[in-house]
């Protein structure tokens, strides 16, 4: 069995992944501080597959404990790197601390790989890059504008990163743009699992529907959008997920085209916040209490995908629409509701 290293695998894109690598046919090991996750989610992983995962509790901005994972597991083949801090209010609130935490890590990371000759690598990106676009959908070769956010410029740096080390031929690379993943698996075994206030919408509907948040806000109403609300494109993770397990048969395919190939992760549909807010409340019943405030700094107007490169490059097609998104999220919820111990660090910090 192929092993994977798959960074940030407590986090929720991560653990979704480690989930559908599995049942394909890898074997994988997790490395993640936990400093904004869980590592008893892996007891999902564990219900889903039977097979147990190994975590590294490492940070991976210091090199020599990230040093040490390749030490012990020198047969890896292939890396998928989420590890990064990723909300992006906060990082235009503290902006050293994202680049700090986002850059280092994927240096030391890349670093490791040339090391080790591990020869795949798949980036977490995200359709941040774009900026505040002209035109949507964007197609990967739309042009990169100013990032809206600390955020967004990392993974820009990261993407200029990842590909700058492939050009040189040691490994290939692949740039996966997500746009916004929501939803769970649907065992609801794991999901999104947010510590502290979400920063995402869909936790911050499911958690106002639940009754943890006491309303919900909706950011800016202004927008030159047909209702006035920030458009997005939501794609369920399952589907993010196996995009992943696809991007590395590819890479293993040596399919290519470049040292270093992009693909958009997106439905290719754009949804505005009171669209979704009104599509949970039709799928669930359930009525949300929210209000709207001044524009959150740091988002764009509307944003989503064209998508045919993912469908054509990878076979990847998107499976789950946009109530399977919300009705999973919100079993998941649900679940947590049931079991409060399940996850008993979830809500430190919320207020």
């Amino acid at each position: 069995m192929k092993k994977i290293l798959v960074t940030g695998g407590c986090g929720y894109i991560g653990v979704h992944t480690i989930v559908d690598l599995i049942e394909n046919g890898y074997a994988v090991i997790s490395a993640d501080n936990n400093s904004r996750s869980s590592d008893r989610i892996l007891e999902g992983v564990e219900q889903i597959t039977g097979k147990k995962v190994k975590n590294y509790k490492v940070d991976l901005c210091n090199y020599d404990d990230t040093f040490a994972i390749f030490q012990e597991n020198p047969d890896v083949v292939g890396i998928i790197h989420f590890a990064a801090f990723k909300a992006v209010g906060e990082s235009v609130e503290k902006p050293l601390l994202y680049f700090e935490n986002n850059l280092n890590s994927l240096i030391n990371i890349l670093k490791c790989a040339e090391e080790f000759s591990v020869p795949h690598f798949v980036f977490s990106s995200s359709c941040t890059v774009y900026g505040n676009p002209d035109q949507v959908p964007v197609t990967e070769t739309t042009p990169q504008k100013p990032a809206e956010s600390p955020y967004g410029a990392t993974k820009q740096m990261g993407e200029l990163i990842v590909s700058e080390v492939a050009k040189k031929g040691l490994m290939k690379g692949i740039l996966l743009r997500y746009f916004n993943p929501v939803g769970a698996h649907p065992s609801a075994c794991i999901g999104e699992m947010p510590l502290g206030k979400p920063a995402n919408l869909v936790p911050a509907i499911t958690q106002t529907a639940i009754g943890k948040i006491p309303e919900l806000s909706v950011f800016g109403s202004d927008y030159p959008t047909p209702d006035g609300s920030c458009i997005r494109d939501y794609i369920h993770v399952c589907d993010i997920a196996h995009a992943h397990t696809l991007a590395l048969a590819y890479l293993d395919s040596e399919k290519n085209e470049t040292h270093c190939d992009i693909f958009n992760l997106g439905i290719g549909t754009g949804y505005s916040v009171l669209e979704l807010i009104h599509a949970f409340e039709r799928v669930t019943g359930v009525s949300l209490n929210y209000r709207i405030t001044d524009r959150r700094a740091g988002d764009v107007t509307a944003i989503y995908a064209n998508n045919e490169k993912a469908r054509h490059g990878l076979g990847w097609t998107p499976r789950y629409n946009l109530d399977d998104m919300l009705q999973s999220a919100w079993a998941w919820e649900s679940k947590l509701k049931e079991d409060e111990n399940l996850f008993d660090n979830r809500a430190v910090g919320l207020n």
